[in-house]
């Protein structure tokens, strides 16, 4: 096993992580050919900066924060904006489903250790995209339970409260150093585990164990062995 211990709980992000974050498929199907070829790419990435921006602050409703970022990038890209295109964007988000492995790698893990999953979707979504990945979960920790979106410490405060943990007591395992691992190592969450799937850079100085396939997450638990190369 990579970790010392065996923790009480493996805490995971969902969207991104084990969900496929599609926004951005959901976005270009939305507005279609009223999102220019030669802006796209800048559009998409000013959503997704004002997207953090929007839940560092006072907590709102996931699909105001879509809402908000998608008006603020229209703004800034010198597009029309329309509060129907958010609204069709976030009603995509309970379709979305795991990156392939997931629903194995979650059923394998389960054998050894309860599993958590504490999302900044709302409660409706989490537990719909908490059912699409088909494996148990002891709870599921909803950005409105926590009044408070990840990255902002409280989220993570609020996990451990829930949960009866200190931070030495659980692994999270994240593909945002940005939204969580950054946060997990403020807060001295030591077991942390990054699954790199190409959207974020490496943090290393974090301190966590890099995996590239979801496959290897029993592994670290020793609940496998690796693959054969």
């Amino acid at each position: 096993m990579a970790f010392a211990t065996k923790p009480k709980f493996v805490t995971f992000d969902m969207n991104g992580t084990l969900i496929k974050f599609s926004i951005n498929d959901a976005i270009r199907d939305v507005l279609a050919d009223r999102l220019p070829a030669d802006i796209a790419d800048h559009y998409l990435r000013a959503c997704k900066a004002y997207r953090i921006d929007e839940c560092m602050g006072d907590y709102k409703p996931f699909h105001q924060i879509i809402a908000d970022s998608m008006e603020r990038a229209s703004r800034r890209v010198g597009i029309d904006y329309k509060s129907a295109d958010a609204r069709a964007v976030y009603e995509t988000v309970p379709e979305w489903g795991p990156y392939p492995g997931v629903t194995e790698a979650l059923n394998k893990l389960a054998e050894a250790v309860p599993l958590v999953i504490i999302t900044n979707s709302d409660t409706a979504h989490a537990t719909r995209l908490s059912e699409n990945l088909k494996a148990p979960f002891e709870a599921v920790i909803s950005a409105e339970q926590m009044g408070m979106y990840k990255p902002r410490l409280g989220a993570f405060e609020y996990m451990f409260d829930k949960l009866g943990v200190t931070p030495h007591e659980i692994v999270h395992v994240s593909a945002s150093p940005m939204y969580d691992l950054r946060p997990a190592a403020t807060l001295g969450i030591s077991n942390k585990v990054y699954v790199d799937r190409g959207f974020e850079h490496d943090e290393h100085w974090l301190g966590y164990e890099r995996i590239t396939e979801i496959a290897d997450l029993p592994v670290l638990f020793g609940l496998q062995r690796p693959a054969a190369t």
